[in-house]
């Protein structure tokens, strides 16, 4: 199982949102890249970056701050938030980022996922489903679509899809555990590598992530206040 640690970025600063909403936000560093680099020190093999200001107005914004974490870190990176065009795609995997992850574009206009693939390959696509009582969430989690999560994750395989984030929002930055009943099901219906993401709070959730088989975890809140130490559960749920 890897292990990604978050940074979320609005405003240039290293944020944490509560279930997704812009108005409940705290700021836990203005200098991302520091928090990059101290992840990269802890052992992480993967970090997992959101632009949030792309997420919400529809196109990348703070592709400086990305650029300079990309530069200084040796370790991979994968970015979602505002991805909506080929020339999107083309643009931030240009500044050395390993994948990006596309939300919003997967449910509006399949495809396009699809030409994505076919343009980069799926090793450089990875779709991100924000769910809310298992319907899909779209505009930076503003509006509630009527997908299943289910029923988009198996499209998007047939499309050639391999990697799928899988956030449910109300369990996001609530330190409640994550939704693990959802999770499993995305793992065991469509097989795909499931990134879970979510209300980690615990070397705990960890382990249940782990007997449900995801693919990777995304950890946010629970590091930057010092329930989980990133370097012990790498040790643990990594490297075994």
């Amino acid at each position: 199982m890897i292990l990604f640690p978050a940074i979320d970025i609005k405003n240039g600063q290293c944020v944490r949102l509560r279930q997704g909403s812009f108005q409940d936000m705290l700021v836990y560093s203005e200098m991302p890249l520091k928090i990059a680099k101290q992840w990269e020190a802890a052992g992480a093999s993967f970090i997992h970056i959101v632009d949030l200001d792309g997420a919400l107005l529809g196109h990348s914004v703070n592709d400086e701050v990305i650029s300079a974490i990309v530069k200084e870190v040796k370790i991979p990176v994968q970015v979602g938030g505002g991805i909506r065009t080929i020339k999107d795609i083309e643009s931030k995997l240009s500044l050395g980022v390993e994948r990006v992850i596309i939300g919003t574009k997967a449910v509006k206009d399949p495809a396009f996922i699809k030409e994505a693939i076919n343009t980069f390959g799926a090793d450089k696509i990875v779709i991100g489903i924000d769910a809310k009582d298992g319907m899909v969430a779209i505009e930076g989690w503003e509006i509630i679509s009527s997908y299943h999560a289910t029923a988009l994750a198996l499209e998007m395989k047939k499309i050639g899809v391999k990697t799928i984030v899988y956030t449910d929002i109300t369990k996001d930055g609530m330190l409640q555990g994550p939704n693990i009943t959802h999770t499993k099901e995305m793992v065991d219906i469509t097989g795909l590598n499931i990134i879970a993401s979510g209300g980690i709070s615990s070397l705990k959730d960890l382990e249940m992530l782990s007997e449900i088989n995801v693919y990777g975890a995304i950890m946010g809140k629970a590091l930057y206040e010092n329930r989980i130490d990133l370097k012990t559960a790498i040790n643990m749920f990594e490297k075994r």
